[in-house]
């Protein structure tokens, strides 16, 4: 399975935000949206913080692809369902990266209706 470079880790950690194209359920690109982004060990995790019904989430949870532009980062990648062992560590994350400047977004981020729209995106193979 492909994995992140410890450089795209970099630069994803570095980013404020991800634009992530969804794939639609016929391949076309829905258009870009910003999500904050963290990463915990070699995985990148991104929280719709809207809930479930959010339009890129549902996108991406059907498709379970998307398209992701960072920091200087350009990827293909699959879209997946997370175990809730992970789920602490990725508050830990966001309250990290985001809290210091964004402190009560991240305290309603890290609620748990919001924990549950938790994925992991994990690059493509490039060819």
């Amino acid at each position: 399975m492909p994995s992140w470079t410890d450089d795209e880790l970099r630069r994803i950690d570095g980013a404020d935000e991800l634009n992530m194209a969804a794939v639609r359920g016929n391949g076309e690109l829905r258009r870009a949206t910003p999500i904050w982004v963290v990463h915990v060990g070699d995985d990148v995790y991104v929280r719709a913080a809207y809930g479930s019904g959010s339009g890129w989430y549902g996108v991406a949870r059907a498709s379970h692809h998307a398209h992701i532009r960072v920091g200087g980062v350009e990827r293909d990648v699959t879209v997946e369902d997370v175990d809730g062992s992970v789920l602490d560590s990725v508050d830990v994350a966001y309250r990290s990266k985001y809290g210091g400047r964004y402190a009560s977004i991240v305290d309603t981020l890290v609620e748990p209706q919001h924990r549950v729209n938790t994925v992991r995106i994990v690059p493509q193979e490039t060819v």
